[in-house]
């Protein structure tokens, strides 16, 4: 059918709307963060006067926003990359596997999504505070305590086992028949055919991660470890720091998660479409 005019008038209208409401705000974050002119709390600017990287330059140098940024990123990565291991292989068992308590083990893991960090704030905090048996230390302070409260996320091992339970058996059948072991068909059968659940969960895992505030500020009190959340609500009140430096540090933190879905998107697409389909 043809598109009349009144109905193409009518699209750029909806088009333009949808382009303000979605990108108006990241494009005013932006032009803030370029304008040299300091602007209030709270305010931003549509045009950036006399366009600048000084901002930038003075959260990178005197902010020292590189290590905040080193922090997160090295606890996202190890975080992101345990977590999808971890949750696959869990997903493998209670998808393919049949055991006594399967459906007691899943209910649990499911349970963890309903409470709050705030509820388990304090128990992790006498956790991470335990000294370990062996080594006689505690992980307070260190990588470790941000990263190995996250490796199990009930979310990927709800999506990987789902997307599992839909591949046929007689796929392991045959894998069994040629001879390969367990290890050979999780890697070589199961995985590779669950890529777009692959792609969602460790998109949605990077942005758990990247996104803690409350995990991070429990789990050290130096400094220099901090991640870049925790930085931002500080400076956040800093009467002292410019606004313009504050929306700088924002964008540099925005920066890596764009990236990450822009490199998974295509993964991401799939893994929601076959969700729909098979919903």
């Amino acid at each position: 059918m043809k598109i009349t005019l009144p109905q193409m008038i009518a699209r750029g209208i909806v088009y333009a709307l949808l382009v303000i409401v979605f990108c108006g705000p990241f494009w005013g974050i932006l032009a803030t963060a370029f304008t040299k002119n300091t602007v209030q709390p709270g305010q931003l600017v549509l045009w950036p006067s006399e366009p600048t990287l000084d901002h930038f330059a003075y959260a990178w140098t005197k902010v020292r926003v590189w290590v905040y940024l080193f922090n997160s990123l090295f606890v996202v990565v190890i975080g992101t990359v345990l977590q999808t291991l971890v949750s696959a292989l869990a997903a493998y068992a209670l998808a393919r596997k049949k055991f006594r308590g399967a459906a007691i083990v899943s209910l649990a893991i499911l349970s963890t999504m309903m409470l709050p960090d705030e509820v388990i704030a304090i128990p992790l905090y006498l956790i991470l505070h335990a000294k370990l048996p062996v080594l006689h230390t505690t992980l307070y302070n260190t990588y470790a305590a941000m990263i190995l409260p996250v490796v199990g996320w009930a979310f990927s091992v709800f999506l990987l086992t789902e997307f599992m339970k839909a591949i046929p058996r007689d796929l392991e059948d045959a894998a069994r028949v040629d001879g390969a072991n367990e290890f050979q068909i999780f890697w070589r059968v199961v995985l590779p055919l669950v890529k777009p659940a692959l792609g969602t969960a460790t998109i949605f895992g990077f942005l758990m991660i990247w996104d803690q505030y409350l995990l991070p500020l429990i789990a050290v009190d130096d400094r220099n470890l901090y991640t870049l959340p925790v930085v931002l609500r500080s400076l956040r009140v800093d009467e002292i720091m410019q606004q313009n430096i504050f929306i700088a540090v924002t964008v540099i933190a925005t920066v890596p998660c764009i990236v990450v879905y822009l490199l998974l998107q295509k993964q991401f697409n799939r893994g929601l479409m076959s969700g729909a389909v098979k919903g």
